[in-house]
């Protein structure tokens, strides 16, 4: 966020506010203005509202992305991918032999175990796969995991265009503001699909089922109904 373009924002709020005989300059208004100042600095940034956006991906049929892991961590890897495009079809979908054992704390939340994923394909034999559907362009729901975990996965020098964020893009939608951090309150995607009414027909917690949910958020927010 710019700083001076930020107080640019606020003095012009306060020389408006001051204007008014009844503006009280104490500590509550003040706030009040910088808040304002805040959103106002977010928004000089966007070229489209979350709405005009959503349907630009869905128009371009970007790919939808999801990955279920060991972990969080810089030491995580990939177990599960899919890729679905915003017609709804899905273009990958499969486990991923880890290079490394799939952590008790990571099976209960996705239920992958190791048993299910010793016969799986490992990350080089379908990472050309996944580049060549990526390199369109693509979306994830915290996308900025996504991007991070593909590239830990990886033993080569990959090159792929950066990803477009479905969880920045309901945040702006939902209008949430969140003051201490100056941008919108990121939502898990279980309670933006909720929101918004999508509830695909998968297995949860797996990453077809998130593919398919953020699909349904971003059809949402666009207001196509399909």
């Amino acid at each position: 966020m710019s700083t001076s373009q930020r107080d640019t924002f606020f003095t012009a709020l306060l020389t408006g506010a001051m204007a008014d005989p009844k503006f009280a300059p104490n500590s509550d208004n003040i706030r009040y203005l910088w808040r304002l100042a805040d959103i106002a600095t977010y928004h000089a940034r966007c070229s489209a509202t979350p709405e005009e956006t959503a349907r630009h991906w869905i128009q371009k049929n970007y790919v939808i992305v999801d990955t279920e892991t060991t972990g969080l961590g810089s030491d995580a890897r990939i177990v599960e991918i899919a890729i679905i495009d915003c017609t709804g079809s899905t273009l990958l979908n499969t486990l991923v032999k880890p290079a490394i054992p799939v952590p008790p704390a990571a099976t209960a939340i996705h239920g992958i175990t190791d048993e299910m994923v010793k016969d799986a394909p490992e990350w080089r034999e379908i990472e050309t796969e996944v580049i060549e559907l990526i390199d369109r362009g693509w979306v994830a729901y915290n996308a900025e995991f996504d991007d991070r975990i593909i590239l830990q996965s990886s033993t080569n020098d990959i090159d792929y265009p950066g990803p477009r964020c479905a969880m920045r893009l309901y945040a702006e939608h939902n209008g949430e503001w969140d003051a201490y951090r100056r941008k919108y309150k990121w939502k898990k995607l279980v309670d933006a699909a909720s929101a918004m009414n999508v509830s695909p027909d998968d297995t949860p917690h797996r990453a077809l089922f998130d593919c398919q949910m953020t699909l349904g958020v971003i059809r949402a927010i666009a207001g196509v109904i399909l």
